[in-house]
């Protein structure tokens, strides 16, 4: 896997956030909009997803977490390939830990694909995390739960969606919401009306602001 762009803080680290792009992108995609929001404490690591074959767009090759098989919300999944992404975001999680920033100053976020990685590695984690921005996206092997989830069920989820996305459609993003609310304590669901398959403005200072309040209330 290429090497992940990395945003450092402006002022002394005290908190981290990774952040996973969607198919077919890097992680230079997501760089400069985080950078431009996050508090000047965070380094922001936007990685990028190895390249692979993805069945969804006939086998064609392109930067994928895991395989896509279909975006039918019930079809069959890439579960082998889920859990080995998973790992790997645990792994980077872990290294931000040995680097002296705790768990519960670590927030996973992603949009689409990544989103949806930024989620399922959340909940399969060990340690409270600051919370979780997931952009655009579902919850993958959402049968597991909430027999899969290991995490705190205080964990802060903050998702997000258009409700005129012609690709991870928007009904997708709200029973993955319905779902994680059942065992999540803490979990916002946010419309944008409008927006399609991609982030907006409007988003971005909301991510901001939740960063932000995280912050405040000792999440961050």
């Amino acid at each position: 896997m290429s090497a992940p762009v990395i945003v450092e803080a402006t002022a002394k680290q005290t908190a981290t956030l990774i952040f996973m792009h969607g198919l077919g992108d890097t992680g230079h995609g997501w760089s400069s909009a985080l950078a431009a929001i996050r508090p000047p404490f965070m380094k922001v690591i936007c990685p990028t997803a190895p390249t692979q074959p993805v069945s969804l767009n006939a086998g064609f090759r392109m930067p994928s977490w895991f395989d896509l098989k279909t975006l039918d919300i019930s079809g069959p999944e890439d579960e082998p390939g889920i859990q080995a992404a998973r790992d790997n975001v645990h792994g980077m999680i872990q290294k931000e830990i040995s680097a002296g920033i705790p768990a519960n100053r670590i927030v996973l976020g992603g949009f689409s694909q990544g989103g949806a990685l930024a989620l399922y590695s959340a909940l399969t984690y060990d340690q409270p995390l600051a919370g979780v921005v997931a952009l655009s996206c579902w919850l993958p092997l959402h049968k597991k739960f909430p027999g899969a989830k290991l995490n705190s069920e205080d964990v802060p989820i903050f998702q997000a969606h258009g409700d005129y996305d012609p690709v991870v459609p928007y009904k997708f993003g709200q029973l993955s919401a319905s779902l994680l609310k059942s065992f999540m304590k803490n979990v916002t669901f946010k419309t944008y009306s409008g927006l399609s398959h991609s982030s907006s403005d409007d988003e971005m200072d909301d991510v901001k602001d939740i960063i932000s309040k995280w912050q405040q209330t000792n999440h961050l």
